[in-house]
C-alpha cells in the first residue's frame, strides 16, 4: 500500500474513530493454528517452474496457430476485407452527400473546416489522450 492510498484511508475513517479501531485491531489479531500452516505449505506439490513456463508457451503457441488455421480455414480474410471497403464505401458516401448538401443549407459550411475537425478528432484527441495518461501512470 503507498502512502498516498494510506493517506486517504485514515482521512476516510477520521469521523469514524469506532470503525478505524476496530479494523485496526482486526488486523493486529493473531490467529493461532498450531503450526497447521507450516505444514500445509510443506506438504504442497512442487511445482517445476521451468515445465510450467514451457506447457505454457506450448499453449499459447497451440491457441495461436489454431486461432490463425480457423481464421483462414473460415475466410476471415474476405470478412475483413468486406469490412475494410464497406467502412470506405459509407465515408466516402458521407462525405460525398456532405459536400452536395452543404452549400444548400442556410448555414454557411466550409467543407475543409469539416474535414479538418473530424481528422483532428479521429487523430489528434486519442493521441493526446494516451500521451496524458500513460504520463500519470
Amino acid at each position: 500500500m503507498t502512502d498516498k492510498d494510506k493517506k486517504l484511508i485514515d482521512d476516510f475513517f477520521e469521523g469514524r474513530n469506532d470503525l478505524a479501531e476496530i479494523f485496526k485491531q482486526a488486523a493486529q489479531q493473531q490467529i493461532e493454528d498450531d503450526g497447521f500452516t507450516e505444514r500445509v505449505m510443506q506438504n504442497l506439490p512442487e511445482t517445476k517452474t521451468v515445465t510450467v513456463r514451457r506447457l505454457s508457451r506450448l499453449w499459447s503457441l497451440f491457441c495461436i496457430l489454431m486461432g490463425v488455421g480457423l481464421f483462414f480455414a473460415f475466410g476471415g480474410w474476405q470478412v475483413l476485407q468486406g469490412l475494410f471497403y464497406g467502412g470506405l464505401r459509407m465515408l466516402l458516401g458521407w462525405l460525398e452527400v456532405l459536400a452536395i448538401t452543404a452549400p444548400t443549407t442556410e448555414i454557411n459550411i466550409n467543407l475543409w473546416v469539416v474535414l479538418l475537425v473530424v481528422a483532428f478528432v479521429i487523430v489528434f484527441l486519442p493521441y493526446q489522450t494516451y500521451r496524458k495518461l500513460s504520463a500519470t501512470l
